[in-house]
């Protein structure tokens, strides 16, 4: 394994902002392509628990709105590079950002 798939949810307010950290990181790349990710619309749903400091939301109550899903792929050693440069540009608290690994036969 030497790529990983990167998912990240964001608000729509935030997506510029969050593509150019993911890619100043060096996420992006295949082959001879930078830059390389995709955008689309989804529903977020989460319940602020006590102590939380949402972005968006009340403390207690679930809530349900319009997020992005950015994706995107790294190398394996760029993961934390990507993550902490991700999670600076990121108005959530605790941002969703997952990394899976890639079959590559």
């Amino acid at each position: 394994m030497s790529r990983l798939k990167i998912e990240i949810s964001v608000p729509e307010s935030h997506v510029e902002r969050v593509l150019h950290a993911l890619h100043t990181a060096g996420a992006g790349r295949i082959g001879e392509y930078a830059r390389c990710s995709s955008v689309w619309q989804v529903t977020g749903t989460w319940q602020p628990l006590p102590g939380a400091q949402p972005y968006d939301g009340e403390v207690g109550l679930v809530q349900q709105g319009q997020e992005c899903r950015i994706e995107s792929v790294c190398r394996v050693e760029q993961a934390r590079t990507v993550q902490q440069a991700v999670r600076d540009a990121h108005p959530y608290q605790e941002p969703v950002i997952h990394f899976l690994p890639l079959y590559e036969p």
